[in-house]
């Protein structure tokens, strides 16, 4: 660890969570931008803090002590690349059908899942009826409760449901489920969305109740490469006012709601500013609309999170990511609520050298 300053850029952690948020909510502009990212894989994780960091890697198990273990790493990982939060969702259990395949990311050998796009686990009011929703009461929230009583000094946590509520709605679904019954039974659309609504609310309050909360940060991927992927008017009708509960929930205890959405969700855009009242707005991709693009459009209104294009961090050289961040830092980072980071997450698949190239390159510019 004595050198991990040299993949990192950051000679010692200073996190100061309040500089942080301060900064996203335009009270105070940084010199740098921060560090952001909305989630990072556990292959790399363990890339850095073994590679790197010089800790032992331990994966959670069943036990207490293997799941603390693992969250001592996740604390240091988040400290010691420079960041001022610690990150980390959770989510009840939906179920869903899913199919998979063997992963082919190099560092994350196994199977990668995904959920069936035509086979849903409700298509009628009898599987509605017959559904397990899960029980909040029940939940196990040891994870956040233990990084709540173990984040360090100077830090927050930043914590969401993984999984929105379109997102699980969908899921629940199948994509293509959820948009015959939006035509056939939008009873039975808004049933669904009441219950995964109301059960990610009680969530919230529950979480939301930690003393070292610094802001939620969910993930609902509501477009694709042209568009939302139903229609804007059916956002607004049924999921749209769950995230304006979970805002209103946040803002309640003094927190911002950023939201991470993948796709082009231009046309709710000013729904989600001016109704749902989000704080920041995170996921760019180049092809749909370049973060500058973005930010010259809704700057001064939300945070502008991350930005480096997927498909740029995954293919290009070290080199050619420190000057993409580079020039992240100075155009988006002078307009102020920026903070740098990749456009999406940090997946299995993006080269750790090119993730550390764009951490090292925002912590020397904040050396000077």
């Amino acid at each position: 660890m004595q050198n991990s300053h040299l993949f990192t850029g950051l000679e010692k952690p200073c996190p100061d969570v309040t500089r942080f948020i301060n900064h996203l909510l335009g009270k105070e502009q940084l010199s740098t931008p921060p560090l952001v990212e909305f989630l990072v894989d556990d292959s790399i994780m363990r890339r850095v803090n073994t590679e790197v960091l010089g800790r032992s890697w331990v994966a959670p198990g069943m036990d207490r002590e293997s799941q603390s273990a693992y969250l001592d790493n996740v604390i240091a990982f988040w400290r010691e690349l420079g960041y001022d939060y610690v990150r980390m969702e959770m989510a009840l259990p939906f179920p869903a059908r899913a199919n998979s395949t063997q992963n082919t990311a190099a560092d994350n050998p196994g199977m990668r899942a995904w959920v069936n796009e035509s086979e849903g686990a409700i298509t009628n009011w009898q599987d509605f009826e017959a559904y397990p929703f899960p029980d909040v009461s029940k939940f196990d929230f040891f994870a956040f409760e233990y990084l709540n009583r173990h984040v360090p000094e100077g830090m927050g946590l930043i914590l969401s449901h993984g999984g929105g509520i379109f997102e699980r709605t969908s899921w629940i679904f199948s994509m293509e489920g959820l948009c015959y019954s939006l035509a056939d039974d939008p009873a039975l659309v808004k049933a669904v969305a009441e219950r995964v609504g109301n059960l990610q609310s009680q969530f919230y309050r529950q979480i939301l109740d930690l003393d070292r909360v610094a802001a939620i940060f969910p993930g609902d991927d509501m477009g694709f490469k042209t568009a939302t992927l139903i229609s804007p008017r059916d956002l607004r009708r049924y999921f749209l006012p769950w995230h304006k509960r979970y805002a209103e929930l946040a803002h309640e205890k003094g927190v911002p709601y950023f939201l991470h959405s993948c796709g082009n969700i231009l046309k709710i855009m000013d729904d989600l500013i001016e109704d749902v009242k989000i704080d920041g707005k995170h996921s760019y991709e180049d092809a749909i609309i370049p973060v500058q693009q973005f930010q010259q459009i809704y700057k001064g209104k939300i945070a502008i999170l991350g930005g480096m294009d997927m498909h740029f961090l995954s293919t290009a050289s070290e080199g050619q990511v420190k000057a993409r961040t580079k020039n992240l830092i100075e155009l988006c980072g002078q307009t102020g609520r920026y903070a740098v980071g990749s456009g999406n997450s940090i997946a299995d698949y993006i080269p750790m050298e090119n993730y550390l190239a764009m951490v090292r390159e925002v912590n020397l510019s904040k050396n000077g």
